[in-house]
């Protein structure tokens, strides 16, 4: 109801203010009838007990349907409608490709618990967002491989990236080989726009592909590259020997990313590099992509109304027939 209430609107509601006439016209002569009224003295009222009849409980009530009836025909005039306005929305999307650091290194617990799991929960809020854009995923190690191609279907993307784990991938960090397989994702793409954010927590140390070679790939394909290295620079435990079942030894280790790459890919590519040393960090730099990257959309509004006075005018000459009828038929009353 209150829906269909916010829909109503009047195309000249400067006449609803004559509502207040009809009202006022009935009070008016009903103060003029009480006045006019004689009294009559009798001995006894015996004469006329039981005179008194549906008739004419009912008669006082008929300027009331004239009441109704005048107020439904300004109705009418306001000419009332329904705005049932309808929204075309046409997206032009963005490609992206996230390509996630699955190396041993990314267990340092300088991110609480781990640089891995706080990387998959920011990847999943970003990829939220992303409402009208198709989304891929990569996953590099010591090798590299596409979890998903690109999908406009982001349940998918979160299952795919909140399944993510270390030791999926011979241990490593192919920065190249996974820039690579990402740049493999998106040249073929049409759209307009086409970017990949990188994340590592270290050096380039496998892999076949040149980092510098696969920046000129995204580069030639009109590719760009947001590069991001995680770590917080400081002493913290990394894991060091796996145990088997997911479990790690762990030794205090200070990390080094490869800033100087990192910030060439993305010159490159004209993306940018970012470094976030916690959390915080991690998640303004998700969130300034975001805003970086604006999908373009374009809205059409279609104008389209139903026309309600009809309804009211029936209502308002009903009511007028009706109190006629009842005036000159079963309320009649002689002069």
């Amino acid at each position: 109801m209150i829906s269909w209430w916010n829909q109503f609107e009047f195309v000249f509601p400067w006449l609803l203010p004559l509502l207040v006439l009809p009202p006022l016209i009935w009070y008016w002569r009903f103060r003029k009838q009480d006045n006019q009224e004689v009294s009559l003295r009798l001995p006894s009222t015996k004469s006329i007990s039981g005179l008194g009849s549906w008739r004419s409980t009912l008669r006082p009530f008929l300027p009331l349907l004239r009441v109704a009836a005048l107020s439904a025909l300004i109705i009418a005039l306001a000419r009332p409608r329904l705005d049932l306005s309808e929204e075309s929305v046409t997206a032009e999307g963005i490609d992206i490709v996230l390509t996630l650091d699955l190396s041993t290194s990314m267990g340092a617990t300088d991110f609480a618990p781990n640089r891995l799991e706080v990387a998959k929960q920011v990847a999943r809020n970003f990829v939220s967002q992303r409402e009208f854009d198709r989304i891929g995923l990569v996953v590099y190690a010591g090798e590299a491989y596409t979890k998903s191609p690109l999908t406009v279907d982001k349940e998918i993307i979160d299952r795919f990236i909140a399944e993510l784990q270390m030791g999926e991938i011979t241990d490593g960090t192919a920065i190249g080989t996974g820039l690579a397989t990402a740049v493999n994702r998106l040249k073929d793409s049409e759209t307009a726009s086409k970017i990949i954010i990188l994340l590592t927590d270290g050096e380039n140390n496998a892999g076949y592909h040149s980092p510098e070679l696969a920046a000129e790939l995204a580069k030639e394909f009109g590719i760009r590259v947001y590069t991001i290295g995680v770590g917080s620079g400081q002493e913290t435990l990394m894991p060091s020997s796996p145990l088997g079942g997911g479990r790690y030894t762990f030794k205090p280790t200070r990390g080094t990313v490869d800033d100087k790459l990192l910030a060439y890919i993305a010159e490159t590519t004209n993306g940018r590099y970012f470094r976030a040393r916690d959390t915080e960090e991690l998640e303004s730099i998700y969130d300034y992509i975001d805003e970086l990257e604006k999908t373009e959309i374009e809205t059409t509004v279609f104008k389209r109304y139903e026309e309600q006075f009809g309804r009211f005018l029936l209502i308002g000459l009903g009511l007028l027939l009706f109190e006629t009828v009842l005036r000159y038929t079963v309320l009649k009353t002689v002069p």
